[in-house]
């Protein structure tokens, strides 16, 4: 998506800030005490995944057609309700998946750029769970604690074509505050709507991105975005960087050292950045790559156990007592992975015909 590495306040300011935050009542939730639990066991979460998966997906790339099939039976289950919200550009309807009836509303969406589909894939399996598992304890959590609306493909145009932008070639991700594209009217009218306390802003990015500047190929990266140019911390992002903390811990195991923060440069016109500003926790996360996993079907299952954590963690209030350091200390997510380095080599190039400056009688060669 976007951007590189910056500083962060002092973690002394930061653990102040987070102690007076993390206990502050979030609207909407019902007051109960944080569950001592942080989050839900990794294994708990990719048995699901597995479990679960839908297998009528199988590679990243598929149409909204295809998708809306393979999640219908999911969908006519009762369990959970779908909704048409708005239209694309090419008139192909974008429609929400609403689960539970809780009083903490959380907001999900993916597939905003029409190439970055992993995240659309564990929504699948995560519906199929939510649909089929009637007996799981999470599930109960879940639909007893939390209202979820997803919408697993905000961009159906850019996913017929598998390309970032909308059907015009606009990045709907610049477009949170001109809302010129039907798309981003159609996300800022449904989070108007609901207002929800948590948000999920779910993206890939390249495979050629580190863990620090000579760190493993990230896998995972997290931001809990800022909400202004002085990246500072309320009460609102604190909340989303505890989440983040919950993800990062949770799925640190499985994929150690590929787990990177996003940079948090201020983008007054990103979706993520203004959530936070309107007063939704939101949490950014960028499915990035895993070796000998060309179809991110890897990524998918982490996917899957890394949002039942974070849900899980909001509903029973955990979240509060997660380490923020979880989060500040992953390695910044930064270019500059090669897919091979030659050393000590000599590039020869055909002799060209001698190039005159023009006016000065000069003769070069190229």
């Amino acid at each position: 998506m976007k951007r590189i590495q910056s500083l962060r306040a002092p973690a002394a300011i930061v653990g102040a800030v987070l102690a007076a935050c993390a206990t502050s009542a979030v609207p909407g939730t019902n007051g109960s005490a944080p569950s001592a639990a942080v989050s839900l066991p990794v294994a708990h979460g990719l048995r699901i995944a597995e479990q679960y998966r839908v297998a009528a997906i199988t590679s990243r790339r598929f149409t909204h057609e295809a998708y809306w099939q393979a999640i219908q039976p999911s969908i006519s289950s009762g369990a959970l309700q779908a909704e048409e919200i708005g239209r694309s550009l090419q008139g192909r309807p974008i429609r929400s998946v609403t689960f539970g009836a809780g009083p903490t509303t959380v907001l999900l969406w993916s597939q905003m750029h029409g190439d970055e589909a992993t995240a659309t894939m564990a929504l699948a399996d995560i519906f199929r769970f939510l649909a089929e598992a009637t007996n799981d304890p999470l599930r109960e959590r879940l639909r007893e604690r939390l209202t979820v609306v997803f919408v697993p493909m905000l961009n159906p145009d850019g996913a017929e074509l598998f390309q970032r932008e909308n059907a015009a070639g606009v990045d709907i991700n610049r477009d949170a505050r001109q809302l010129a594209t039907p798309e981003a009217r159609t996300l800022k009218s449904l989070r108007d709507r609901i207002r929800p306390d948590f948000g999920f802003n779910l993206h890939d990015q390249g495979a050629r991105v580190l863990a620090g500047p000579r760190g493993r190929q990230v896998a995972i990266a997290l931001l809990a975005p800022p909400f202004s140019n002085e990246r500072e911390y309320n009460e609102v992002r604190s909340r989303a960087r505890l989440v983040a903390a919950v993800i990062a811990r949770t799925l640190g195991g499985e994929i150690p050292g590929r787990i990177a923060r996003y940079d948090d440069t201020f983008n007054p016109r990103a979706f993520g950045d203004l959530m936070q500003q309107w007063g939704t926790s939101t949490v950014l996360i960028e499915s990035g790559a895993l070796p000998d996993d060309p179809e991110k079907q890897r990524l998918r299952t982490l996917n899957v156990a890394g949002l039942l954590a974070a849900l899980d963690a909001i509903a029973t209030g955990g979240y509060a007592n997660a380490d923020p350091d979880a989060y500040e200390s992953l390695p910044g997510n930064r270019g500059g992975a090669s897919d091979v380095l030659i050393h000590g080599g000599q590039l020869v190039l055909p002799r060209m015909a001698p190039l005159v400056t023009a006016g000065s009688g000069e003769i070069r060669h190229g």
